[in-house]
C-alpha cells in the first residue's frame, strides 16, 4: 500500500474565487507583507491585521470547494494506502470537501490563538483587536496564522511522512516559500515519485519528476482517476 503526500497552495483555492498572494493583483499587491503578515506588523497595528484577516475569513466562508478539493477527498476515501494532505492555505475548503487527514501548516482562518498562553478556540466571524483570551483572560487574541518569521505547524509529522512517501504531489504552489518549497527534495531523497500540478512551473518545478499543467479543477480529478486505477 503506497503512501501519498500532497502539498496544496493558493492555486487550488483560486478557482473557488479566493485571491492568491503573488499574482499581479494578489494579496501582496494590495497589502505590504510587513504590515499584515508578521508579528511586528501585528504589534504595530493589531486593528489593521485583525481587519485584514476578518475580510479573508468572510471571503473564505462565502467560497465553495471546487472539483480539485473534492477529487482529493475522493482519493483519500478510496486509495488503499495512506493519503496526507498538507496545505499552505488557511481556508477550510479541504475540510468542507470531506478531507479528514489534513495538516494546516500555516494555520487556519477559523481559529484564534492566545499570544500569552497558546490557547486556541474557534475564531468569531469578526475578531476584535486586543480581544481577551477565553482561557487566561489576557487581551492577546490573534489570528491563528503562521506569519513570516514564525515556524510552521506540525513540521515533525510532515517530515516523518515525507520520509516514507511513495508519491509526493504539489498542487497550486509557487515554490517560493520555505520550508514547503523544500518538500519535493525531501520526498525525492526518500525515493518518492514526484509530480507538480500547476498552471505553470513553480520556482522549484525543475526538481519534480513530472508536471501536469492546467487548471486544478481539470488536472487534479484526472490525476486522481489515474492513481485510483493504479492502486
Amino acid at each position: 500500500m503506497s503512501t501519498i503526500v500532497i502539498l496544496t497552495g493558493a492555486g487550488i483555492s483560486a478557482e473557488s474565487g479566493l485571491e492568491t498572494f503573488r499574482a499581479e493583483t494578489g494579496l501582496w499587491a494590495q497589502h505590504r507583507v510587513e504590515d499584515v503578515a508578521t508579528p511586528e506588523g501585528f504589534a504595530r497595528d493589531p486593528a489593521l491585521v485583525v481587519a485584514f484577516y476578518n475580510k479573508r475569513r468572510s471571503q473564505a466562508a462565502a467560497a465553495l470547494p471546487n472539483a480539485a478539493h473534492y477529487a482529493l477527498a475522493r482519493l483519500e476515501a478510496e486509495h488503499s494506502g495512506d493519503v496526507l494532505i498538507v496545505t499552505q492555505n488557511v481556508d477550510d475548503l479541504h475540510e468542507r470537501s470531506g478531507t479528514k487527514n489534513l495538516i494546516h501548516m500555516h494555520g487556519a482562518l477559523n481559529s484564534a490563538l492566545c499570544g500569552a498562553c497558546d490557547h486556541r478556540w474557534p475564531a468569531p466571524a469578526v475578531m476584535a483587536a486586543n480581544a481577551p483570551c477565553p482561557s487566561c483572560g489576557a487581551p492577546t487574541a490573534r489570528p491563528d496564522i503562521v506569519w513570516f518569521g514564525e515556524m510552521p505547524y506540525h513540521m515533525d509529522q510532515i517530515f516523518e511522512t515525507l520520509s516514507r512517501a511513495d508519491i509526493f504531489v504539489a498542487i497550486g504552489t509557487s515554490g517560493n516559500v520555505y520550508p514547503a518549497a523544500g518538500f519535493v527534495a525531501e520526498a525525492a531523497r526518500a525515493g518518492a515519485e514526484t509530480l507538480e500540478i500547476n498552471l505553470e512551473p513553480s520556482s522549484v518545478g525543475s526538481q519534480f519528476d513530472d508536471a501536469l499543467l492546467g487548471p486544478a479543477t481539470q488536472t487534479v480529478p484526472a490525476w486522481v482517476d489515474s492513481i485510483l486505477k493504479r492502486t
